[in-house]
């Protein structure tokens, strides 16, 4: 008898205790730590449908919609990312286009200004241009205009 007391008041409560820990405690927090957005966004409509058949009210379409539209919720995702996807490879685009032609801007920009380059005279090393040799004799040009006149 004594085993029996024993077991009924003390190990079978501990033994409902950590069973209602287990479940409780270990399963419900194993639980949420599965429970992600997307399920509780899946379990809306479904709240509101038990809502509206335990109230027996009738629901408004709108909230209907928003129902099927949560239940969808993944492909309006996606087709909302596509489209912002879309938008910004043109974008790309559109800022790779205009960096090269900054990069070309700038290269030719560059390449002009090195040939306008005033800062460095001739360089001496170059072979000059030979001197023309005068038409007229010395003689001719030192009495310059009279002479021309005074032999006319």
């Amino acid at each position: 008898m004594k085993q029996f007391w024993r077991r009924w008041t003390y190990e079978v409560p501990l033994a409902i205790g950590d069973a209602l820990w287990e479940v409780l405690v270990v399963q419900l927090a194993a639980l949420l730590d599965r429970l992600t957005v997307r399920k509780v966004i899946a379990f809306i409509p479904v709240v509101i449908l038990i809502a509206a058949y335990y109230h027996s009210i009738p629901i408004p379409p709108e909230l209907m919609l928003v129902g099927d539209f949560l239940a969808y919720i993944d492909i309006f995702s996606v087709l909302f990312l596509l489209g912002v996807l879309s938008r910004i490879t043109t974008i790309m685009f559109v800022v790779k286009q205009a960096a090269a032609r900054i990069a070309a801007l700038a290269d030719s920009t560059v390449s002009r200004v090195k040939r306008l380059d005033i800062r460095h005279g001739r360089q001496r090393s170059t072979p000059m241009r030979p001197r023309r040799k005068p038409s007229a004799s010395e003689e001719d040009r030192a009495y310059g205009v009279w002479g021309q006149i005074a032999f006319a």
